[in-house]
């Protein structure tokens, strides 16, 4: 009976002995004697970069031209194909000449009537005259004969300035391209009346071998640009700022360099913003008006701007942008910085780094703040470095 109760708490204190040897043997290894997890980092290195601004825009013509009907009547042919290229002064619709060609007639009629008037009155005035130098006939006499002949001359102009009216409209019943380019679809179709009460439009002519891409920015932008630049903080851009290039809406970008046309002198009122042009060249017709793009142009140079990759800020719990930077014992800590403008796919940063700080740009999933970690440079860096050899 003695030794029972001696046995049972022996055993007991052999399974509690064997619990904490086991627990001991799981300890997690510290923090501290852990081996540093590989993080990728770039070292901040001052460099030029341009001020570059991507402002949204959309493609217009260099020169447009509403085709419309300026003579009432109905249309018989249209010779053109839409979509397709014409010349100024192709033929494009043939309205019905048959009452022009009625109205021209009589009126060449009245001319003809009106110089066989003109020219009696003129032979009586004449007669009246040398009969004036015989005594044969008064003065008043002549004097009605020379009025006469005078208004049958003034009848004539009138009948030959209707002629050429009525030439006129037979003439724009052939209705013309006033410019060359690509026409647009048809507004009418044969059998159509046009031009009854207003000058029906027919269709529309657009030259977009060149283009035209007008886009806006922010007077206050604008105004900071140039604090900036009277201050030194940005340098004037070189020649090559009145170029400018274009982004399509997929995000690709155009194959040809623009030049900047004009910088609008007035500000709209219910926007705030100033209007710019810049002119394209479009030999494939890949730009159509009516198009959104981004219009991408150099407006300054920062001679000793700081960058980082996109993905290496981060935003902390109160929503501000922060970068992870090594300190000399290679222990990651976080650093506030203010960001500027995304240039190239990187982050202008205006505060918070300074030339030769380390800051991670991936690796973030293997450490937490105040980590020691094993850097190495940024893998991207090594491959365009490669590129560039």
């Amino acid at each position: 009976m003695i030794s029972l109760r001696i046995a049972v708490p022996f055993a007991l204190v052999c399974v509690v002995g064997a619990v904490l040897l086991v627990r001991g043997e799981g300890r997690a290894v510290p923090a501290e004697t852990a081996t540093p997890q590989t993080v990728g980092v770039m070292t901040m290195v001052p460099a030029t970069r341009p001020y570059l601004r991507e402002l949204p825009g959309r493609i217009a013509p260099t020169r447009i031209a509403e085709v419309r009907a300026r003579v009432p009547g109905v249309v018989m042919v249209r010779t053109f194909a839409q979509g397709s290229e014409v010349s100024a002064g192709d033929v494009l619709y043939e309205l019905d000449p048959t009452p022009y060609q009625v109205e021209l007639s009589a009126m060449s009629a009245a001319l003809e009537k009106a110089v066989a008037v003109f020219e009696h009155e003129t032979r009586q005035a004449q007669r009246v005259e040398a009969l004036v130098a015989t005594r044969a006939a008064s003065q008043s006499q002549f004097e009605v004969a020379s009025a006469s002949a005078r208004q049958a001359k003034a009848d004539v102009a009138l009948r030959q300035a209707d002629v050429a009216r009525a030439k006129l409209n037979l003439d724009y019943t052939t209705v013309r391209a006033p410019i060359g380019g690509r026409i647009g679809r048809a507004r009418v179709t044969e059998g159509a009346l046009v031009g009854q009460g207003e000058a029906t439009h027919l269709a529309t002519i657009q030259q977009i071998r060149t283009v035209y891409a007008d886009f806006t920015q922010s007077v206050t932008e604008m105004h900071q640009l140039r604090r900036a630049l009277a201050k030194g903080d940005l340098e004037a851009a070189g020649p090559e700022a009145a170029k400018v290039r274009l982004v399509l809406d997929n995000g690709e970008a155009y194959d040809h360099d623009g030049k900047l046309l004009f910088s609008d002198t007035t500000v709209d009122p219910s926007t705030g913003q100033v209007t710019l042009r810049a002119e394209f060249p479009n030999p494939d017709g890949d730009l159509l008006p009516g198009m959104y793009v981004r219009v991408q142009i150099v407006q300054g140079v920062d001679p000793d701007a700081l960058a980082v990759p996109q993905q290496a800020v981060r935003r902390n719990d109160a929503g501000m942008s922060e970068v992870f930077v090594l300190r000399d014992d290679n222990r990651a800590v976080s650093q506030p910085v203010r960001l500027g403008r995304v240039v190239s796919g990187n982050w202008l940063i205006e505060e918070g780094l300074k030339p030769g700080d380390r800051v991670v740009v991936d690796g973030f999933q293997k450490f937490v703040a105040g980590d020691v970690v094993t850097p190495q440079p940024w893998q991207s860096e090594r491959r365009a470095d490669s590129s560039i050899r």
